[in-house]
């Protein structure tokens, strides 16, 4: 039985030496999680501050939505306002333009006209450089406007 003996407590042995290993890397473990614990303590603290920061800020965020929004609508608002009146100037320009190209036309015609009766009477071309001095005139009248 001695021999019996023997070789259960060698086998003993030689099974808690792993064991003792084994338990001694598990306290090394254990001992860097503990130091670890306060880190992962003030980085759960942080994440709960960012996030109450967070939720403060929505309400906040909410109202100057709203608000630009708001202002945005305005000013779209007044584009489009200011779009209207740019078609309208504009199909009044085309309209004038379209007057004054008429004028010039008739008057060129007018002019080609008197050019001919003043060559046959002297008496008609004072008469056709006032004329032509007033064309000039509300050229330049017309023109300014644009």
């Amino acid at each position: 039985m001695d021999n019996l003996d023997l070789i259960i407590n060698l086998a003993i042995i030689g099974l808690l030496i792993p064991t003792i290993i084994y338990a001694c890397r598990l306290n090394k473990n254990l001992e860097i999680l503990r130091q670890n614990q306060s880190s992962l303590a003030r980085l759960v603290e942080s994440l709960n501050d960012a996030t109450i920061k967070a939720e403060n800020s929505i309400p906040k965020l909410k109202t100057a939505t709203q608000n630009t929004s708001g202002e945005l609508k305005e000013v779209v608002n007044s584009a489009k306002n200011l779009k209207d009146d740019l078609i309208f100037i504009n199909e009044r320009a085309d309209s004038l333009a379209d007057r004054l190209e008429n004028v010039i036309h008739n008057s060129r015609k007018i002019e080609t006209n008197t050019k001919e009766e003043t060559a046959s009477s002297p008496a008609a071309t004072d008469e056709n450089i006032s004329r032509s001095e007033a064309e000039l005139e509300l050229l330049k009248a017309l023109r300014s406007i644009k």
